[in-house]
């Protein structure tokens, strides 16, 4: 199963955010989230993360697809109830990037209405949604001990992220 490894100068420069820092309570980001979506009608919008998934639900917002993994902040909690017409279930190793995981997240961006279960670590998992998700999507993903980010995907932005697995060491 081929797949990629994060180097120590990625995770240095992945602990700052791939987009706009959303800093403030759950339900203050939320109204954000929903505000920008309103404004810029994305095609798709991808959550990576348990609690991000959570409080998008909880707050309205109409995911395409959540990726998680039933840990927060390293800790096992509690499996998410939430309803979706795919649920996915892939391996993928903590600092990782697993190439199947990768092809299961691409599937489920494209279909949409997805849930994506993940044993091992789904953080990196950021990184192929922001390369599979269409022009004017969204990918939101949480900033520990910050808040949430919010990435707008465009041409650009692909590129950034495909600098970045293209660096990771390939095994």
């Amino acid at each position: 199963m081929p797949r990629l490894k994060l180097t120590d100068e990625l995770r240095a420069r992945l602990k700052l955010p791939l987009g706009e820092l959303l800093k403030g309570t759950p339900d203050e980001n939320m109204r954000r989230v929903l505000e920008a979506v309103e404004r810029e009608k994305p095609k798709r919008i991808v959550c990576v993360g348990d609690v991000v998934s959570r409080n998008a639900i909880k707050a309205g917002v109409p995911v395409d697809v959540r990726v998680v993994d039933n840990r927060i902040m390293r800790r096992n909690a509690q499996p998410m109830k939430l309803e979706a017409k795919r649920i996915l279930y892939a391996k993928n190793p903590p600092g990782m990037l697993d190439l199947t995981a990768w092809q299961a997240l691409s599937e489920a961006i494209e279909r949409g209405d997805s849930l994506m279960a993940v044993e091992g670590e789904e953080d990196l998992l950021t990184l192929a949604a922001i390369v599979e998700a269409p022009i004017v999507s969204i990918v939101i993903y949480g900033q520990p001990e910050e808040g949430i980010v919010i990435v707008r995907v465009d041409e650009k932005k692909k590129l950034e992220v495909l600098a970045i697995i293209d660096a990771m060491l390939k095994e």
